[in-house]
């Protein structure tokens, strides 16, 4: 091959070009990282974040800060990092509701799809259906029964307006042709204390909210939302084992960066959060604690499984004019 002073010339200008993405990857990271939770603490988000910060921090021999961005269902914490530079020093960390935001909160200050890169889906868990000891109810039957008997009786609640239990209900309040009441409540806290006093027929929560509540006694569990029954669960059938056959609702983890981050950063990122997780001590933890099925796999599994998700709640939504809690 021959070189030509012009060949060189063009070769030596368009170099800077192609190394920038690559060299930036190769020093990441070169600071603090910053996991954005945009939810407040103690969540079940929160909880997963923190779980993992010291082992992330040893891996990846830098100081990994989590910071509680809550607010508007968790599109104030989103929209920040959206607006971030892509550098790698700033990530997301999501529950389910960020695949029905876009439907239920139609003037967010981002794009789900264009404005934020997948990088994890971190794992999913069915959704618990329950209802508090003194109720009559002890399966899906007897509750759709006794909603058709008394149209709009049965009350339902979830941890909020827009939130992926709530559109669960209303997806399979559709399915049965019944109407169940929602009452929404700001977290699962109060929900659960609702429950558990009889002043709401039922409640709809993750297994890592219903769970301790049911082993105490104090709820029933009378059906699960996952394709198959939970491990932890074998006793309490599916939704789509008590005549809803196809039926699935999950509440799901996932990490995101700010569109453009380079793919080597992300890629490590995904990699390192991953072998955190696969920690035999905090995977033993999530899977008794919150019954997740971990997922780990890379940016396209939680590409497609969003896409999956907000093709499900967004016609949802519409068929059922939802609209999300503004705080």
């Amino acid at each position: 091959m021959t070189f030509t002073r012009r060949s060189l010339v063009l070769g030596a200008a368009a170099a800077p070009f192609a190394v920038p993405a690559f060299a930036h990857a190769q020093a990441w990271p070169n600071g603090p990282v910053r996991i954005v939770v945009a939810y407040p603490p103690g969540g079940s988000t929160d909880a997963i974040m923190r779980i993992v910060q010291p082992g992330l921090q040893q891996r990846l021999n830098t100081t990994v800060i989590i910071e509680n961005r809550a607010g508007a269902s968790g599109s104030v914490g989103t929209g920040a990092v959206a607006k971030s530079p892509p550098d790698g020093n700033t990530w997301l960390a999501v529950f389910d509701n960020h695949a029905a935001n876009p439907f239920v909160m139609p003037n967010l200050p981002y794009d789900t799809e264009k404005d934020l890169d997948p990088v994890q889906l971190l794992g999913t868990a069915p959704y618990l259906i329950s209802t508090g000891k003194g109720k009559p109810y002890t399966t899906l039957a007897d509750v759709v029964a006794a909603a058709k008997a008394k149209p709009g009786a049965i009350s339902y609640a979830s941890v909020g307006s827009g939130s992926v239990g709530h559109l669960a209900m209303a997806l399979l309040s559709q399915q049965a042709g019944v109407r169940l009441v929602h009452v929404p409540y700001r977290g699962g806290g109060p929900a659960m204390n609702d429950a558990i006093a009889g002043h709401v027929d039922l409640l709809v929560g993750s297994t890592a909210l219903s769970m301790p509540q049911v082993t105490a006694g104090n709820i029933r569990a009378i059906a699960q939302t996952g394709k198959e029954r939970n491990p932890f669960l074998t006793t309490v059938p599916t939704v789509s084992e008590s005549g809803y056959a196809g039926f699935e609702a999950y509440a799901w983890w996932g990490i995101f960066a700010p569109a453009g981050t380079p793919k080597p950063i992300v890629d490590r990122f995904a990699k390192e959060m991953a072998e955190c997780l696969r920690d035999e001590k905090i995977a033993k933890q999530l899977i008794e604690t919150q019954q997740v099925t971990l997922a780990l796999g890379g940016p396209s599994q939680q590409r497609d499984f969003l896409a999956t998700q907000m093709k499900v709640w967004g016609k949802v939504v519409k068929d059922n004019n939802i609209k999300a809690d503004q705080n």
